[in-house]
């Protein structure tokens, strides 16, 4: 690995044990609980594994394999990406007649449980770690440095800002934002507003690029904005009220985990003020924002779980950095939307595929 970028990962991996410990879900290719975790799961009985290839304990004549997935924390897209994972971990197996065991593991948004569960895994001689979210990544890697144990991560939205990339046992999937494109459907919606609230997180890695082009954006259209950032629900229920007060005609937030988990304490009074949330995830959506364009994170978490059994098998020569998993996919609470009266259908139905949700307190 790059001596420099792993000395820089584990200064950043240090310096954010002092500060919240939460990070969200670049280019690259495209391809198509408690700290304790929630068990192991196997198709078969699983056994020890002898070593294999790139520092994993795979044996391939035996068809044996054992896996730790490692959500940052707990929450509807983290959720949902770890199950994708675990259920295509246990279709391979069927498909393979071989054995992989699994176990899902919980940081809680906490560096230090991270820190704990990495150190375990690596001792219990995984054959490859798959960390959900850019913090748990981050510290993932930081523990497999010795033993070089595959680390593919899933759902980093920047990995190379993240420190991810140039190192040689690291890989995984990104679903990197189209920021310019969920801005180009709030103005499809109304095309002349006076003014954008921005509702972001400062301790999320991913928020910053979309946060920047978000301006960028913004002030090529000559439209103001006005900033909240919140740290805490507490702080994002302060932010949101302050937004209101400002009059702002629609917000929009990357992909935070921060805001993500006080979006149900946000949204109704967002309806009811008529302010639209556009968003970098499904799982705001859910918890009742308005609408995000972004990638699918079952197919996410399936893309990554076929990366992680190919580095398993295959070794790790020859993977990029990251893969970017395609998006396109239009997702709209349609609660929401009746309350906030828009006719979303006429409006983005020729933009992208339309799913359709309704609120749900995940």
């Amino acid at each position: 690995m790059k001596t420099n970028t792993f000395k820089k990962l584990l200064s950043l991996v240090s310096a954010v044990a002092l500060t919240l410990s939460l990070a969200a879900c670049g280019g690259g290719n495209d391809i198509s609980d408690s700290q304790g975790g929630t068990g192991p799961s196997t198709a078969q009985p699983a056994g020890t594994q002898p070593v294999g290839p790139q520092g994993s304990t795979a044996n391939p004549e035996d068809g044996r394999y054992k896996i730790a997935v490692v959500k940052q924390m707990d929450h509807a897209s983290l959720d949902e990406i770890a199950n994708a994972v675990t259920a295509r971990l246990d279709e391979i197996a069927a498909e393979k007649g071989i054995a992989i065991e699994y176990e899902v593991y919980s940081g809680q948004g906490d560096q230090s449980v991270l820190k704990q569960i990495g150190d375990q895994v690596i001792a219990d001689k995984v054959d490859a770690v798959i960390p959900v979210a850019t913090l748990a990544a981050q510290v993932m890697t930081v523990c497999a440095e010795e033993s070089k144990t595959p680390v593919v991560f899933a759902a980093i939205s920047d990995p190379a800002a993240a420190d991810l990339t140039g190192i040689d046992y690291v890989t995984g999937t990104s679903d990197a934002l189209n920021t310019e494109f969920i801005l180009d459907m709030m103005l499809a919606q109304n095309p002349n507003p006076e003014r954008v609230g921005l509702l972001y997180s400062m301790s999320e890695a991913n928020s910053a690029t979309p946060i920047a082009e978000a301006k960028a954006y913004l002030d090529a259209k000559g439209i103001r904005y006005e900033e909240a950032i919140a740290n805490t629900n507490d702080e994002v229920i302060s932010a949101a009220s302050s937004l209101i007060s400002l009059g702002v005609d629609a917000i929009f937030t990357p992909t935070d985990n921060i805001i993500m988990s006080a979006e149900l304490a946000i949204y109704e009074d967002l309806i009811i003020q008529g302010i639209p949330h556009y968003t970098g995830a499904d799982s705001f959506v859910r918890n009742g924002a308005f609408i995000t364009c972004g990638v699918n994170y079952t197919n996410l978490g399936r893309d990554t779980a076929d990366l992680a059994y190919q580095a398993i098998t295959e070794g790790m020569a020859g993977l990029e950095d990251f893969y970017k998993v395609d998006g396109g996919i239009i997702t709209v609470n349609t609660e929401t939307a009746g309350g906030l009266g828009i006719d979303y259908a006429a409006i983005f139905g020729s933009m992208g595929e339309l799913v359709e949700v309704q609120t749900t307190e995940e």
